[in-house]
């Protein structure tokens, strides 16, 4: 299991090396405790998967998906453990986090000052039209 854990930090930091255009825009945003005071860090090794952002202190986890992702088995999968483990996973899609910032910030900063009443996943605030909310 070490190896595995090892291979993933050096993948995780390789990510945050190798930034995509969504993750730069939304970083500069969320970074130094922007949005309410909250802490995020970046290409976060949990339970197995790296995650692109994560609020540890209110277990959020915030993605976004390009169409190589489209509601992919595996996406359902990762997220259903996450949504196991406690935390909450916002999912956007790339062309929202470029051309909507403020209304991704908008829904990132509405589910931090959220009370959790139970898992909750949220599929991509739009490119489809709509936000799912599924029991985990």
């Amino acid at each position: 299991m070490r190896g595995r854990n090892e291979k993933t930090i050096r993948i995780a930091r390789r990510l945050r090396v190798n930034q995509t255009d969504a993750e730069k825009v939304l970083w500069n945003r969320i970074r130094n405790r922007q949005i309410d005071g909250n802490k995020f860090a970046r290409q976060k090794p949990i339970s197995g998967y790296i995650c692109d952002f994560v609020c540890r202190e209110k277990r959020l986890i915030v993605k976004w998906t390009g169409g190589q992702h489209n509601e992919s088995a595996a996406d359902a999968i990762r997220d259903r453990r996450l949504t196991e483990e406690g935390y909450k996973v916002l999912r956007f899609w790339n062309n929202d986090v470029l051309g909507n910032t403020e209304g991704v910030l908008t829904v990132i900063q509405t589910e931090l000052s959220r009370e959790r009443s139970g898992p909750l996943n949220l599929a991509p605030l739009a490119g489809r039209g709509r936000i799912a909310e599924q029991s985990g």
